[in-house]
């Protein structure tokens, strides 16, 4: 079972090593982490990663995962990158994203009309590209798979692990990776339950942090 994990610059190293530590574990596993060109990617910090394969050499992968980062933006306006997502979602079991991940695959155009989710700075532009948005940590619509900010990919690929191959083999991956979050501020990641004047200032600091209209897509 092929599995192909985007990178691109600027993409949250979690987002993509999160779910690759779980993908990992999954019996005949092939991961490969996927980029324009094989060789160095840039996270969205110092952290660098190294992308196994180019685009033009996995075609046709089991499952993709799409992660996000600042740097989905530009991914999101590389038409080779969002012709790779639709042409391996025309084969794949599951087309899965993590957080910003998701407007990448409203940009590649797989989810008008359906349910999504993502990270919940940009949940609202989902429903530019036609996605019904739904505020939950993980979402399943047939065979595409979305997921909210960050720390939600590991959520999603134990769901994705259930999906593939059985509870049973999901539930052996949590316990090896001893999965149990006792975060220590409780309701602090959630919008609803953090502070509210910390939602506002990240909301007014992302919103300037847009380009303008007439450049996104």
């Amino acid at each position: 079972m092929q599995i192909a994990i985007l990178l691109f610059d600027g993409v949250v190293a979690l987002d993509a090593v999160g779910p690759y530590d779980v993908l990992k574990l999954l019996p005949g596993a092939d991961v490969r982490l996927v980029s324009a060109e094989a060789g160095e990617v840039r996270s969205d910090g110092p952290l660098k990663l190294v992308a196994t394969d180019s685009l033009d050499a996995v075609q046709r992968p089991d499952i993709v995962v799409v992660p996000g980062g600042p740097g989905a933006r530009e991914a999101g306006r590389d038409e080779r990158v969002l012709a790779w997502i639709r042409g391996a979602h025309e084969h794949t079991r599951y087309t899965t994203s993590v957080c910003w991940g998701s407007e990448l695959l409203g940009a590649a155009g797989l989810l008008r009309d359906v349910e999504a989710t993502g990270h919940w700075l940009v949940r609202e532009e989902l429903a530019q590209h036609g996605a019904i948005v739904v505020d939950r940590r993980v979402v399943v619509s047939g065979r595409i798979v979305t997921s909210a900010g960050v720390s939600a990919g590991i959520d999603m690929a134990l769901g994705l692990a259930a999906l593939v191959a059985g509870e049973d083999v999901a539930r052996r991956i949590q316990l090896v990776l001893e999965y149990a979050p006792e975060p220590p501020f409780a309701g602090a990641g959630d919008p609803a339950g953090a502070d509210t004047s910390l939602v506002s200032e990240l909301r007014d600091g992302y919103a300037r942090s847009k380009p303008p209209a007439t450049t996104r897509r």
